[in-house]
């Protein structure tokens, strides 16, 4: 099994491997050129588009954006990503649609070894994150490895997710805590 496999699986992996090595680095690159440019400029959807494949037409991330794959990063449809968000994708980001991120987020998918003379080797695990439909992280949120925020969620500015938040959620704090339920469709709706 290939160091990115069992990246994949969200096992044990040396991430000093040549092949998870020139994947970060490759992301590192596109960064750095999206730092200098605008949502607006004709490159950035090219360069955006290399760096996160499939990212859907109608979804923004405005720079400056930091990731340390791209290729592990989903977005469904209609997803703002706003300033400064940083995504550290090696356990997978699933991301649904009509999301909107805060200016700096950041989703935090490696997890490194409890054992501090495990953690002066290059090894870690990573747990994928996912968000549901129509959620939205305020500003300077905090997601941990292996979080799942349900559908229609608000996550409060600065929150810190450590656990699960179930659909129709409002959740706050550090640790982030359910407030209450939100009523899970718009009273504008008719």
């Amino acid at each position: 099994m290939t160091e990115f496999e069992k990246m994949r699986r969200g096992l044990l992996y040396d991430y000093s491997d040549p092949e998870i090595s020139d994947s970060l680095m490759h992301a590192k690159k596109m960064c750095a050129k999206l730092q200098s440019v605008s949502i607006y400029d004709d490159c950035y959807r090219e360069m955006i588009e290399e760096l996160i494949p499939e990212i859907p037409k109608d979804s923004v991330i405005v720079p400056p954006f930091h990731c340390g794959y791209g290729h592990r990063i989903t977005l469904g449809h209609n997803v703002y990503v706003n300033y400064n968000c940083t995504m550290l994708d090696s356990g997978g980001i699933t991301i649904g649609d009509n999301v909107l991120l805060g200016p700096n987020c950041q989703l935090y998918t490696p997890q490194h070894p409890f054992d501090y003379m495990d953690r002066r080797k290059p090894i870690e695990t990573a747990y994928p994150i996912s968000i549901g439909d129509d959620t939205w992280l305020g500003g300077g949120v905090i997601v941990r490895p292996g979080v799942k925020i349900g559908k229609r969620c608000i996550i409060g500015a600065g929150s810190v997710v450590v656990h699960d938040i179930p659909d129709d959620s409002l959740a706050v704090g550090n640790p982030a805590r359910i407030k209450h339920k939100l009523a899970s469709s718009s009273p504008y709706d008719d």
